[in-house]
């Protein structure tokens, strides 16, 4: 909305202001993602702009890095490794994350402050100590499920950095499906089980259908941390779970490939898609509970 005819000379002031220091945040965020994108287009194995791409001569610009990232068996071993990791990570985030979300939406729960303070600090504090301490905890067990139940070493490895990003998902989910759980009608799943229908059937007929839009924006969450992250899959798995963010660390350190760049490029184009399927999430959620007209 615009300014009304009667604001002040302060209010408008301030009323440009504030638009300005938005748009000059958002250039900040926004500019090394641009910057990327276009690099990553280079005919020359450069992170930086050559003469050729200044001028805009199409022989400067090559699809060559993106070649190498569909054609190299590194890049498409670390993708493998994401695609697989993710989506389980993702699954048990959002099956976990939820039930603890309605559990703590009910209000005969004792100290459901504390207990949510507990479950979303893995997104609190810094992921450097919760990686050290998921590397001793998931060790051991990672040697128990080996010599105690036989379990094959590579299989242990996928299931201990699984299991270490989903405690990483999980809060985002509990956020979002209580967020979700704000504007429910209690007296729906009451009426369903005065109507004879038991607590599973009322979940699943009742209650999911009206915080689905929170559970997959949760979800969502869950899949981003999960596919980006690299500190916590450094320090729980090993070589043969190297994901995609872990190959690109990796290709800055070791060898400086501009391949990275074609990655980022897609990664960045993945996110975006996601980060909009979660606005339309949001805002469906909002029509649901009757906060905008729909």
């Amino acid at each position: 909305m615009g300014l009304p005819p009667y604001a002040t000379t302060p209010q408008r002031i301030w009323y440009y202001s504030f638009r300005v220091i938005c748009a000059l945040i958002f250039i900040f965020l926004i500019t090394p993602i641009i910057v990327v994108m276009p690099l990553s287009f280079n005919a020359e194995n450069f992170f930086t702009f050559t003469p050729e791409m200044l001028r805009l001569d199409p022989d400067g610009y090559s699809l060559k890095h993106y070649q190498d990232f569909f054609t190299n068996n590194e890049w498409q071993r670390s993708l493998k490794n994401s695609l697989i990791i993710a989506p389980f990570a993702t699954l048990i985030s959002v099956s976990l994350g939820t039930l603890a979300a309605i559990g703590l939406s009910q209000s005969h729960v004792p100290f459901k402050g504390t207990i949510m303070a507990i479950l979303i600090s893995p997104m609190i504090v810094p992921l450097i100590i919760s990686a050290t301490g998921m590397f001793f905890f998931y060790s051991t067990l990672g040697n128990w499920l080996e010599t105690t139940l036989g379990l094959d070493k590579n299989f242990v490895g996928y299931v201990k950095v699984i299991l270490a990003h989903s405690v990483l998902g999980i809060p985002f989910v509990i956020i979002t499906v209580t967020a979700t759980l704000v504007g429910f009608d209690r007296s729906l799943t009451r009426a369903a089980a005065n109507m004879g229908a038991n607590p599973v059937t009322t979940f699943f007929r009742v209650q999911m259908p009206l915080i689905l839009p929170g559970v997959i924006s949760g979800g969502l969450f869950a899949f981003i941390t999960s596919f980006d992250e690299v500190v916590v899959v450094l320090f729980v798995g090993s070589a043969g779970q190297k994901t995609l963010p872990w190959q690109m660390f990796t290709g800055l350190r070791e060898q400086i490939s501009p391949t990275i760049l074609a990655v980022a490029t897609l990664l960045v184009g993945i996110s975006i898609i996601l980060l909009t399927v979660v606005e339309l999430l949001r805002r469906r959620s909002e029509r649901l509970r009757g906060i905008v007209e729909s």
